[in-house]
This record gives C-alpha cells, structure tokens and sequence, in this order.
C-alpha cells in the first residue's frame, strides 16, 4: 500500500490537556489509516504558515490539532497555497465551533478515526480584508474575551473561563455608530455588539435549525445588536438571542455573501477567538468552497 504523507500540525498549548495525553494514539490512528505522518509541533504565532509554506507541494493532507486560532492560523496559510492540501481537524481548544458546526468528533482519537475514514468536502472560508476565517468574525460586547482571557483559566475552567470574565467587563459595554452595507441593503446605526459567521455553533451555543445555516452556500449570517436605551430594551434583546428568533427591533439578522462594515470609531475585532485588528473600514465575504475539509 502506497503511503501518503500527512502533515501533523499540533498547538501544544491548545485548551485541553487530552490533546497532549492522547497523541501517540493519534499518531499510531492515522499511520495505520495508510499516513506517513509528520509532526510539527507549533512554538509561536504566526508559525503554522511558515510550516505550510516549507511544506507545500510535499503533502496533500494536512492535519491541525488544536484549538479555533489553531485552526484558524492553518486556514491562512491554506488560503495562500494553490493547490491547496484537503484539511483535518482535531480539535484541542476550549470551545470548538467549528468541529461543532462539521459534526468533528470532540475526542482526539475519534476525530482521527474520522479523518481516516473520511471525505474531503467543500467548505466555505470568509475573507476579512486580507485574512480569512474559518466561522466568525465579530465585534463589540465580549467578543474581546475570547483572545484577552488567560490560557490557565481556559485550560482548567472551560467555556465557564469565559463566561466569567465576560462577567467581569460588564460595565465597560460600548456602543460603536456603523454604517452597514450588504448586497441588499444599506443601515446606520448605534451597535454594541456584530457576528459575521459561517458556523452553526458560536461560543459553544448552537443556532437552531429554522436558520437554514449551511457552511457550503457562499452566505455569511450576520448578527447585529443595538444599543439598548433602556433595561427593558435589554430584556427584549436578551430574549431575542435565547429564543433565536431575532424578532426584537434591536436584533438584526441578514444572510449576504459580502458586506462593508464602517465607523469613524477604531473598533476591535476576533477572528475565530483571535484578534483581527482594529480597522474604521472592512469588506468581509464568503469564498464559496474555497477548502476540502475532511469529514
């Protein structure tokens, strides 16, 4: 049997420890699955498409083990190679959306089994300017919690870390005046909070069916929230977002394959968990299957 190369990447300081604990069965799982498989552990930032670029043109399959950033730095690097290798995840982190929203199996050694098993499929990536990502990108209330909260906390408490310091910034909520421009409309508007995504699960919570989500159809759902005036506005909201129906006038909902965002305000945004900078002005959209993941 002819082997194929398989490149390993692997954040040794993912969220779980089980990452750590379980690699040589993962190892031994994709070596008898017909790998030649190579490991290369991660030890900085910015690392994993430096690695991919070394590789390119040696390995059809590459394999990120860890957690969202982890993923997320594998899909950049990705997205500059052409040909691009198929990709598999095995997620390592504290939350997971993406392996959530693809139905990847939570626990190491099964999500290897899987990407021994099975079949590379199309995949949309979402550009934000000059980088992409896998399932979200966000702004405003608490997004800054997913990349400012300790690695500690994450690995020990889980999602529960970050409950606990979005707790923590409650009384520092801002609102930011956007302009937003889609390929239907055009809106302006005070917001505390927006979600481009691409992901049938965010922050661990998962969109219930009546949304039609599909990571293949070249659409972005987009989320914004208004600046709430009064407690009874911020009841509405927060009943809105729990029940998913969005019905409140300080819930928007739209599906596009490309918006502008702008604000004379400096505004911070997460890509996957991670920061994305801090631009007055960005075009964000959907490349349709732009990758093969394995599933």
């Amino acid at each position: 049997m002819d082997r194929k190369p398989l490149l390993l990447l692997i954040n040794p300081n993912a969220g779980r420890a089980d990452i750590r604990a379980g690699l040589l069965a993962v190892c031994d799982t994709l070596s008898r699955g017909g790998y030649d498989v190579i490991v290369r552990p991660t030890t900085r930032a910015g690392e994993i498409e430096d690695i991919l670029q070394e590789w390119h043109g040696r390995t059809d399959t590459v394999v990120a083990c860890g957690g969202d950033g982890t993923l997320n730095e594998t899909v950049n690097g990705l997205m500059r190679l052409s040909p691009r290798p198929v990709l598999g995840y095995i997620p390592g982190g504290t939350v997971n959306d993406f392996a959530s929203s693809l139905g990847i199996p939570k626990s190491p050694l099964e999500a290897a089994k899987a990407i021994v098993s099975g079949t590379p499929t199309g995949c949309d990536v979402g550009r934000f300017g000059s980088r992409y990502f896998s399932y979200i990108a966000a702004f405003g209330a608490f997004t800054e919690v997913a990349y400012q909260t300790p690695q500690g906390p994450k690995s020990v408490l889980g999602r529960t870390a970050y409950i606990l310091e979005g707790i923590k910034r409650l009384p520092t909520l801002r609102s930011y005046h956007l302009k937003i421009e889609t390929t239907d409309v055009c809106i302006e508007d005070d917001y505390i909070f927006g979600m481009i995504s691409n992901s049938t699960s965010v922050g661990g919570f998962k969109l219930n069916d009546r949304h039609h989500v599909s990571l293949r159809d070249g659409l972005l759902e987009l989320v914004l929230v208004k600046n709430p005036d009064n407690i009874l506005a911020l009841n509405d909201i927060i009943n809105s977002i729990a029940t998913q129906n969005f019905s409140s006038d300080y819930v928007h909902f739209l599906r596009t394959s490309r918006v502008s965002v702008s604000s004379p305000d400096v505004i911070s945004w997460t890509l996957d968990g991670e920061f994305g900078g801090a631009p007055q002005s960005i075009t964000v959209e959907a490349l349709r299957e732009a990758i093969q993941v394995i599933i």
